[in-house]
C-alpha cells in the first residue's frame, strides 16, 4: 500500500474529503486514479441504483469463477433439501439463481424479493418459463409481513444480506426462522478489524487494488458506479453505507441467535475481497409445504 493511498483513506475516515482528494491527486495506481475521480465528482447514493455498473462488476473479473462456485453450491443444497418452494432474498438479476435452477432437484416455485426494479425485471426475464412470484420490495417488510402459514422449503441469499445493518439483519433472520426449512446464505468471510485502523486501511487498499486490476475496458464504470461508493461508504462519516460485512463465525452466531439450528459454514471460493463461504441452517417452519 502506498503512503498516498493510506493518507487518503485516513482522511476519508476523518471526514476530510479535501485532504483525501489531495493525497490521490496524481493517481499513480488503479485505486488512486479511481478514488481521485470519485472524490472529484463527489458522487453519492445507492450503488444498486446504477445497475449497469453493478452488472459490469459481476460479469467480469473474479466473479466468473465465484458465481460458478455459487451455482454448484446451491445445486448441492437443492439436492439435499429437495425443495418444492424457494425464496431468493436480494435476487439481483437472477444470475446466481438461473443456472442453479437448471440443477437436478431444483424447486418448481420461486419467490423473488428485490428492491431494484431494473434488477428484478431482469431476473423475471431470465426465469421465463418458471413459476415466479416477483416481489418488488425490501426484505424487511416482506419478512415481517409473512402470514403464519407461509413456508419456503429453502430460503437463499447470495451476497445480499450484508447490505442490511447488523441489527436490521437480526430482525429479518428472526422473522424468517419460523417460515424456512433450510436457510442458505453465501457471503464473504471478512476479517474483523478496528474501523479505520492501520490494519483496516491496509486491508481495504490491498483488496481494492486487486479488485480493480481484474477489470480493463469496464474498469472506470465498475470503479465509479460500484467499487468506489462501496469503499468510501465504509469510511466517510455520514456517507451512504452499502455494506455491513463480518467474519463467517459472526454470521453463524447471528443466524443461530435468530432461531436457526444446525448451522454449518463451508468455504467456497478464494476471491480478491475475501474468501466466499456457504452457510446453511435449519429453520423451524410452523407449517409444511405439501409433498410433491
Amino acid at each position: 500500500m502506498t503512503n498516498h493511498i493510506d493518507e487518503a483513506l485516513r482522511a476519508l475516515a476523518d471526514g476530510d474529503i479535501g485532504r483525501a482528494r489531495d493525497a490521490v491527486r496524481d493517481g499513480r495506481t488503479p485505486l488512486a486514479a479511481a478514488l481521485a475521480e470519485h472524490l472529484a465528482a463527489a458522487r453519492d447514493g445507492s450503488v444498486y441504483d446504477q445497475p449497469a455498473a453493478f452488472e459490469a462488476f459481476i460479469d467480469g473479473g473474479g466473479n466468473v469463477g465465484l458465481y460458478r462456485a455459487v451455482t454448484e453450491a446451491l445445486g448441492r443444497v437443492y439436492a439435499e433439501a429437495r425443495p418444492a418452494s424457494l425464496l431468493d432474498i436480494g435476487c439481483g438479476d437472477g444470475r446466481a439463481l438461473r443456472p442453479a435452477l437448471a440443477s437436478e432437484h431444483a424447486p418448481a416455485s420461486v419467490t423473488l424479493v428485490e428492491p431494484s426494479t431494473a434488477l428484478l425485471d431482469a431476473a423475471v426475464r431470465a426465469l421465463a418459463g418458471y413459476d415466479v412470484d416477483a416481489r418488488h420490495t425490501r426484505v424487511e417488510p416482506f419478512a415481517a409481513g409473512l402470514p403464519a402459514g407461509a413456508v419456503f422449503d429453502v430460503a437463499q441469499s447470495t451476497f445480499a444480506l450484508h447490505t442490511l445493518p447488523h441489527e436490521v439483519r437480526d430482525r429479518v433472520l428472526a422473522d424468517l426462522a419460523g417460515h424456512v426449512g433450510v436457510l442458505a446464505v453465501v457471503e464473504f468471510d471478512v476479517p474483523d478489524l478496528p474501523h479505520a485502523s492501520p490494519e483496516h486501511r491496509r486491508f481495504l487498499a490491498e483488496a481494492y487494488e486487486r479488485g480493480l486490476a481484474e477489470y480493463d475496458a469496464d474498469r472506470e464504470l465498475v470503479a465509479q458506479g460500484f467499487l468506489m461508493p462501496v469503499l468510501t461508504g465504509q469510511l466517510v462519516p455520514g456517507a451512504t453505507r452499502a455494506t455491513w460485512e463480518q467474519p463467517a463465525a459472526r454470521w453463524a452466531e447471528q443466524v443461530e441467535r435468530a432461531g436457526f439450528t444446525e448451522v454449518r459454514v463451508t468455504r467456497l471460493h478464494d476471491y480478491w475481497w475475501s474468501t466466499a463461504f456457504l452457510l446453511t441452517a435449519s429453520g423451524s417452519p410452523t407449517a409444511a409445504t405439501p409433498p410433491r
